[in-house]
């Protein structure tokens, strides 16, 4: 989005470096910012300020959270799919009531902060006028949807937020984004008297196990001796510091992620972990507006049986380990390297499949209301059907398709209770069916199927959803890819000679390879035409350019030397004629070409290049040469330009090797240079099949060099006099 002429005389001001905003203006702006969570019900929130130039958001302050955790989000571009910059772009509140749903409708927000809580992203206007943007956060589970917020209170918020900023930059003193995000101040808690501080300290110490208390920012504020001891440490050297930072043990990810998720979805977590030499320890954690309280205590694996309860639709589980996390961001980052549809199935299966201990992965394509089915790997048997016997276009994957919800079936049974109808398939015993869904519109179905029950834990469904929408851009980019390249290719055949003629006295064999970036399509051409019983005319060009535009170009020119040819014009005149249309067309570009008269009853060859690379003839004694034949001005510059011939001998035997430059062209080797090294080749072949000689050379000049340019080659050979 671009900024209108007012929003940018606003971001004028706001950058006008000789008007700061003070401390009084940023402490009334972490005021409103508290002021609009309470006022909504929400338990943290975050101001996004529009950028000077107005084409970013930036992140002000938070609340509620650190303004760290909110690190992926310090500078948001406005054209980008993230929840603040729509809520911006599109003047309007944002409402995502579960992670589930931000994981389909926003998957990179998901992967960074795979947690538990709804959001509101809501624009801060002032008449059109854009000022930035409140973010919002509520508690919520996968069990029950958190009931949207008042629409009324929100937007009264940001009403307080837009007048706020728009006086303070009327006032000359403009709030422009901070260097580096702030966490507001928290209002002073209530102070307790020594003797009720007392207390609650031995109210702690008589609990079992030990506990403690951690602000915000997770640093311990209180600690008791039992705590200390079992986490190995002391009550005065763990006091204001991290564990996952005082104690070596916690370096594992586990306990900063709870506390980050504690955090985030206000909601109680808890986790396990090693304290060497083997001891293990079980820590609660349970959260409010001003930190979170810790209860840890020994844990025993063997006599701890803490599985969901039967019929869970989500149980929490445990945390994401971060090696998962990276692997699940280095999938993201393989997905937007991957091409066709066949590499997104084959990337897909490469990561997924190990991080996530599947066995089988199936993925279909949504077509003309249906499925699909374009690949399957793993290690079970690959089936086109892996959902408990049921094919991929049967009602329970068109249903999921159709609503855009997983599903997760974490036993056969759960299928069953599900689809009564569904039959077992062998090795097989849970499902994760995720739709594919990207701007909005199906574009696939992705299945994983485990080898024995799977408890797909919450922070599990949400990294896998939001993988799914990943999945879903770029299976849909793979797609355009395959349809693009599919029509270059038959613009490309189109274009080309369909064969070439059976000529008696006349050996030929001719190649085309397209450059190997873009799409697959360029400019160079080649053609035979046969004129009649002992009269040929052999062409290849090169119109500037290897992409669409030069395609079209030699769609144009290719058919317009061929009827010069057709006609029995002599070289120099099919040139001149070509050159003139091509002028004529003004189309900025020009075309290299070379025409040779092949006279086969008087074994000879005239020849006229426009700015063409020489062809090289093979002698029937074996000894080759690069010929030398006058240039001509390229077609398409000036219309009076003429081509002078040259009168070559075409013994029977001979062969006539007409070729671009991307047959021998290399960076850093002299064109002359690089000629010679093609006669040389010729020159080392001995007698073989002209479609194997085509070939030997393609091949050859694949290998020598990295390719940049497109290769047209047409070898002719002279046989005996018809």
């Amino acid at each position: 989005m671009r900024a209108s002429p007012d929003d940018a005389a606003a971001r004028a001001r706001a950058s006008t470096p000789s008007h700061a905003a003070g401390p009084a203006s940023r402490a009334e702006l972490d005021r409103l910012l508290e002021l609009a969570a309470r006022d909504t019900g929400a338990h943290a929130g975050a101001l996004f300020l529009l950028a000077p130039e107005g084409e970013a958001l930036r992140l002000e302050v938070a609340t509620g959270m650190p303004a760290d955790f909110l690190a992926p989000w310090f500078g948001v571009g406005l054209s980008n799919r993230v929840p603040v910059a729509d809520a911006v772009r599109e003047r309007r509140l944002v409402w995502l009531s579960k992670p589930q749903e931000l994981a389909r409708r926003y998957p990179r927000t998901a992967i960074a902060m795979p947690y538990h809580f709804a959001v509101a992203a809501a624009p801060i206007l002032t008449g059109s006028e854009p000022w930035g943007a409140l973010l919002l956060f509520w508690p919520c589970c996968d069990t029950a949807e958190v009931p949207a917020p008042s629409h009324e209170r929100v937007g009264a918020a940001c009403r307080r937020l837009g007048r706020f900023l728009r006086d303070a930059a009327d006032s000359g003193h403009p709030l422009t984004p901070a260097a580096y995000p702030r966490t507001a101040s928290r209002p002073p808690v209530q102070e307790w008297e020594p003797a009720q501080a007392l207390a609650a300290a031995q109210f702690a110490a008589r609990l079992p196990g030990g506990s403690g208390t951690l602000d915000l920012e997770g640093r311990f504020t209180y600690l008791s001796e039992t705590a200390a001891g079992l986490l190995g440490g002391t009550v005065s050297g763990l006091l204001g510091r991290r564990p996952w930072q005082a104690l070596s043990w916690s370096a594992d990810p586990a306990f900063e992620d709870r506390f980050r998720a504690a955090v985030v979805s206000r909601q109680p977590e808890s986790f396990t972990a090693m304290v060497p030499p083997g001891r293990w320890l079980a820590f609660e954690l349970h959260p409010d507006a001003t930190g979170v309280s810790v209860r840890v205590v020994p844990y025993a694996p063997g006599r701890h049986r803490n599985a969901a309860p039967r019929g869970t639709p989500a149980p929490r589980g445990g945390p994401i380990a971060l090696g998962e996390l990276y692997q699940v961001l280095h999938m993201a980052a393989a997905l937007s390297e991957a091409v066709g549809v066949v590499d997104v199935v084959d990337l897909v299966a490469e990561e997924m499949l190990p991080t996530f201990r599947a066995q089988t992965l199936g993925m279909a394509l949504a077509e003309e209301g249906g499925l699909r089915f374009v690949g399957c790997r793993g290690y079970n048997p690959c089936p086109t059907e892996i959902f408990a016997g049921a094919a991929l276009t049967s009602p329970a994957a068109a249903g999921t398709l159709a609503d855009g919800v997983p599903a997760f079936f974490a036993t056969f049974e759960d299928v069953m209770s599900a689809y009564p109808l569904a039959s077992p398939r062998k090795g097989l015993h849970a499902w994760a069916y995720l739709p594919l869904i990207a701007s909005g519109r199906p574009v696939g179905l992705c299945v994983l199927a485990f080898d024995r029950p799977h408890q797909f834990s919450g922070n599990q469904r949400t990294v896998l959803t939001a993988l799914a929408g990943l999945i879903a851009q770029a299976l849909e980019r793979a797609r355009l890819y395959d349809a693009s390249k599919e029509l270059a290719e038959t613009l490309q055949a189109a274009m080309l000679p369909d064969s070439l003629p059976d000529m008696p006295g006349l050996d030929v064999a001719a190649r085309y390879l397209p450059s190997v970036s873009g799409m697959d399509i360029g400019g160079d051409f080649y053609d035979l035409v046969r004129i009649d019983d002992t009269t040929a005319a052999a062409v290849i060009g090169d119109v500037q350019g290897h992409h669409v535009r030069a395609a079209a170009l030699m769609g144009r020119i290719r058919p317009a030397i061929r009827s010069q040819a057709s006609a029995g014009a002599a070289p120099a005149e099919a040139l001149c004629q070509a050159n003139r249309q091509l002028v004529d067309l003004d189309t900025g570009r020009f075309v290299s070409c070379l025409y040779a008269w092949l006279d086969l009853a008087r074994h000879q060859a005239l020849l006229a290049t426009a700015g063409h690379p020489p062809p090289v003839l093979l002698h029937p004694d074996g000894h080759a040469e690069v010929l030398t034949v006058p240039p001509g001005l390229l077609l398409g510059i000036d219309p009076e330009a003429d081509y002078p011939t040259t009168e070559i001998p075409l013994e029977p035997g001979a062969v006539l090797a007409l070729y671009t430059d991307g047959l021998v062209e290399t960076p850093g080797v002299d064109l002359d240079e690089a000629m010679g090294g093609l006669a040389a080749r010729l020159a080392r072949t001995g007698p073989q099949p002209m479609d194997r000689l085509a070939q030997d050379l393609i091949d050859e000049a694949c290998r020598s060099a990295t390719r940049t340019d497109d290769i047209a080659l047409l070898l002719i050979r002279c046989a005996a006099a018809a």
